[in-house]
């Protein structure tokens, strides 16, 4: 397993100092920060999906949570509409993956921030860079290492855990509060993980081909096999050799299917699946959250519990453990998913 490191300062960025209790108003009017006998909600900006998700968690009902990223979109590649610096700029705090997966966003943010406000890198705070991982779609010579933590359960509890700390800092009155939801999450967390680990343990061959190098720290953390992703580093298909390559990669390592997203189909998996004699199984997601926001699916927990299910049983494994995980958001979740 990737070992997770206790408290650190790396991965914050503070904008002119720590968020603190504020003594007066804004400029837009709001009430002060928590102090002096009055308070405010946080008003909290996050990215991708199940950033959002867990950060909703930990801040249930203390704080308000707006994600800008819309689901089913290249996360890689998205360009903030004019529309994100009114959000950012109202911000207190700004939750990013970091490790360069959402650059074009925080250089936005950091020309809008308000005095007291941050970014809190949530990727660049739970791992060092000796724990980076470069792969098929991350070559190390471009600089850019896969950004993936939070599809492995015990580095999106250090997520959790970092989230916490950040707005027990900015909100010290709802600090318990943050707390209490952190251990809850937390505790899901870990029950996720150790049915994985246990599913883990039916797999034949827990061997992954798949859209995109979405899993290479859930795959350390488990002890599968990364054996490819179709989605090179310039985020387009491979080449007609490479294909090839994959196609005899999957028929020497014997698995049984491939795994392909439904957000972003691809013919050439599809090719590869056919041509390799294999099923390929089309559903996976990385940062779509399944179901409807409000429902309880629509989380980070119904998320990876629906993505171990479908790896697990699609290649011959027993995914009971897994089914057995109740699907629940631990604190209520209060966010604004934009679609």
């Amino acid at each position: 397993m990737a070992s997770l490191r206790g408290p650190r300062l790396l991965g914050v960025t503070v904008l002119a100092g720590v968020l603190a209790v504020s003594c007066g108003g804004d400029e837009t009017g709001s009430a002060p920060l928590s102090g002096g006998g009055q308070s405010r909600r946080l008003r909290l900006v996050t990215t991708v999906a199940p950033i959002t998700s867990i950060v909703a968690n930990v801040a249930g009902d203390l704080a308000d949570v707006t994600g800008i990223v819309p689901e089913a979109t290249n996360s890689h590649t998205y360009e903030p509409p004019p529309s994100a610096a009114k959000v950012l700029a109202k911000a207190d705090v700004i939750f990013v993956n970091g490790l360069k997966l959402e650059d074009p966003i925080q250089q936005l943010a950091e020309g809008r921030l308000g005095k007291q406000a941050q970014i809190v890198e949530l990727g660049d705070a739970t791992i060092g860079s000796e724990e980076h991982i470069y792969d098929f779609s991350f070559p190390k010579e471009q600089g850019k290492p896969n950004p993936h933590l939070w599809t492995n359960p015990p580095m999106a509890k250090e997520y959790a855990r970092v989230a916490a700390e950040a707005l027990e800092r900015g909100d010290p009155v709802h600090a318990a509060g943050y707390r209490a939801n952190y251990q809850r999450f937390a505790a899901k967390v870990d029950e996720l993980d150790a049915a994985m680990a246990r599913a883990t343990r039916t797999v034949p061959k827990p061997h992954l081909l798949t859209y995109h190098d979405a899993y290479a720290y859930f795959a350390r953390h488990y002890g599968w096999k990364v054996i490819g992703a179709i989605q090179v580093s310039s985020f387009e298909d491979p080449t007609p050799k490479e294909v090839a390559d994959l196609i005899g990669q999957v028929k020497a390592e014997g698995v049984p299917a491939i795994f392909g997203s439904e957000v972003f189909p691809s013919s050439v998996l599809a090719q590869i699946g056919r041509e390799s004699g294999v099923r390929y199984v089309d559903v996976l997601r990385d940062d779509d959250l399944p179901g409807e926001p409000g429902q309880p699916e629509h989380s980070w927990l119904g998320l990876m519990r629906f993505d171990f299910i479908t790896m697990v049983k699609s290649l011959g494994g027993d995914a009971s453990a897994l089914e057995a995980v109740t699907v629940e958001n631990t604190a209520p979740d209060r966010a604004t998913y934009p679609q």
